[in-house]
């Protein structure tokens, strides 16, 4: 079975992979910091957090490596809105790939130990294939 387009632009492709069972979502380029920008992000993860309750899933794959630093109004978003809401509607695995400079900056740890109280599990990455093999270990 394909993968379902559950939300497609010229920034953000987001996906329903049947046949991994989890949202895939990939950044095609930075997304900047204008209302338009953050409200367009805003409804691409929100469709895959609808698609997650849909199905039935509980994995999503970021492919985050082309994008810029988020918006601070995306930051408190996500953490006070997007992502509780998203973990109640099933999400448990997060296989997250990031620029390297991210990764070597560490300024994912608060995130990491923030989501992790709240019950999610994930885990940064640098290469695609690696993140593919972390989510494909996760059970369901």
């Amino acid at each position: 079975m394909s993968e379902i387009i559950l939300f497609d632009n010229e920034y953000i492709t987001v996906e329903y992979h049947p046949e991994n069972r989890w949202i895939y979502h990939t950044i095609h380029k930075p997304i900047g910091t204008e209302a338009s920008d953050v409200e367009m992000l805003k409804a691409a993860l929100n469709r895959g957090t609808e698609a997650l309750k849909q199905y039935g899933i509980s994995k999503w794959l970021s492919d985050d490596r082309k994008n810029g630093p988020l918006a601070d109004e995306l930051v408190e978003w996500g953490a006070t809105d997007w992502n509780p809401r998203t973990i109640k509607a099933g999400w448990k695995y997060w296989a997250n790939v990031v620029p390297q400079e991210l990764v070597a900056a560490g300024t994912l740890t608060p995130v990491i130990s923030n989501l992790f109280a709240l019950g999610l599990r994930m885990q940064v990455f640098s290469n695609l294939e690696e993140a593919r093999e972390w989510l494909s270990q996760m059970e369901d």
